[in-house]
């Protein structure tokens, strides 16, 4: 019996997965699955991300197989991005799914069509300790289909407190506010903002991030997104592309911003001659973990500044999360759910702290923020307690189009302005949301 893949044996599925082909003894679901000694070996289907994904599953699959002897539990891999989502929805769609599912929750789980393809879970005990911004991103009108298995993460700003600490500065509640301790931060020879549009995918962060201060100001603005009736051309939306246009004519940036990486980001924050960064927590918190331990305790992160000092909350996502599919049957459904009646307890969240940085606090309640988790989360965890939370878009909407970091780095080149990029980025979503076959494009 298979308790635990080796690296190679990974390696070599994912292959098997990238090729389009299945993989020997571990795809499909059979209504019971109970060898001759009466244990039930369940299959679960994860993408191949070495650090985030098989770190992780190798340390829940000890923890749960070490206690349990009727149910044990193995993975198979797929390939990230678009090749994995291609196989994970022709694996629902054809009944050819593993026993159980972790996945991206928000619009990517709904684009698999849940209500057909998976089982309602809004009747289990653990619903009741899931967040609010949890439910929102796992549930359709029809039900609830998917336990949290991770950590959520903000799209914040990311900061050294040693320059606030030593320029007197406070943290901003607005937007001028900010602007204003940029201003300080310049005159004092270090740079305000960090910028690596060498990693395109960093460019976004101003924007996405920025999903918070839209849904204050129009709680219903997401809905009329993907309805499209609301676009980022407008107010509230276009404020995201603004900010990066003022951040730009100010001179805030780093002066090698359009070949600096995302590495160079974080080495310049740990290193404080750069003051803040746009960027997610996650990755901000493995990188000072694995690169810059000493510097844990300099960095912190606040909200993407708003317009007005009434509206300061977060912008999260939220954790990938585990979802049974309805070709998993009888005695094998039966054991799925006590799998994720296992994953809901404190004993599964310390095997994920232990196993992987982590980025935010969890979502589920009885879950702690594990020891040795990086300083900056400790910034997070009030905005969580007072409510001040809300979905970046991506786990609102369908749409997100294939060219915003493009159009970001045009925007925060100097090369496009606040309003023709968010004018492009209107247009760039529109074929997406026609393949989509949204309603109203």
């Amino acid at each position: 019996m298979r308790t635990r893949q080796s690296i190679a044996t990974v390696t070599a599925v994912a292959l098997v997965s990238a090729l389009g082909l299945s993989a020997c003894g571990t795809g499909g679901s059979s209504e019971s699955g109970a060898s001759a000694d009466g244990v039930i070996t369940l299959s679960i289907y994860i993408d191949s991300d070495p650090l985030t994904s098989i770190a992780l599953w190798d340390s829940l699959v000890e923890k749960f197989n070490s206690s349990h002897d009727k149910i044990q539990i193995s993975y198979e891999t797929h390939p990230g991005g678009s090749e994995g989502d291609n196989l994970v929805k022709t694996r629902l769609a054809t009944g050819d799914m593993n026993d159980l599912l972790w996945y991206n929750s928000g619009s990517l789980l709904k684009a698999l069509r849940p209500d057909e393809t998976l089982v309602d879970l809004s009747d289990q005990e653990w619903t009741d300790k899931v967040n609010d911004n949890w439910k929102q991103a796992v549930s359709t009108d029809s039900g609830l289909y998917e336990l949290p298995v991770g950590t959520s993460f903000a799209f914040g700003m990311i900061y050294n407190k040693d320059i606030y600490k030593n320029l007197g500065l406070k943290i901003p509640r607005s937007w001028d506010e900010f602007m204003a301790n940029n201003e300080k931060i310049k005159a004092a020879g270090i740079t305000p903002v960090v910028q690596t549009y060498s990693d395109t995918w960093s460019s976004q962060i101003p924007v996405l991030g920025d999903a918070y201060n839209v849904m204050a100001a129009d709680p219903d603005w997401a809905d009329k997104y993907t309805a499209n009736k609301a676009k980022y051309v407008d107010e509230p939306a276009i404020q995201g592309f603004q900010h990066m246009q003022d951040v730009f004519d100010r001179g805030y940036m780093n002066d090698d911003f359009a070949s600096a990486t995302y590495n160079d980001g974080m080495k310049m924050l740990a290193e404080g001659t750069g003051a803040h960064y746009p960027m997610l927590t996650s990755n901000a918190a493995a990188a000072i973990g694995q690169n810059y331990p000493d510097a844990d305790s300099k960095i912190g992160v606040f909200p993407i500044p708003s317009d007005s000092p009434e509206i300061n909350g977060l912008t999260i996502g939220t954790p990938k999360g585990m979802s049974i599919p309805k070709s998993t049957k009888g005695d094998k459904l039966k054991a799925a759910i006590e799998v994720l009646n296992w994953l809901a307890t404190p004993q599964a969240c310390e095997a994920i702290g232990s196993a992987i940085p982590v980025g935010g606090p969890f979502v589920i309640d009885g879950c702690d923020v594990p020891e040795g988790a990086a300083s900056l989360i400790s910034d997070m965890t009030p905005y969580f307690d007072e409510g001040k939370t809300g979905l970046a878009l991506e786990f609102l909407s369908p749409i997100k189009g294939p060219s915003l970091e493009q159009i970001t780095v045009q925007v925060g080149s100097g090369i496009s302005s606040a309003a023709e990029g968010a004018a492009l980025y209107d247009q760039d979503v529109e074929k997406q949301a026609q393949q989509l076959g949204l309603k109203g494009w």
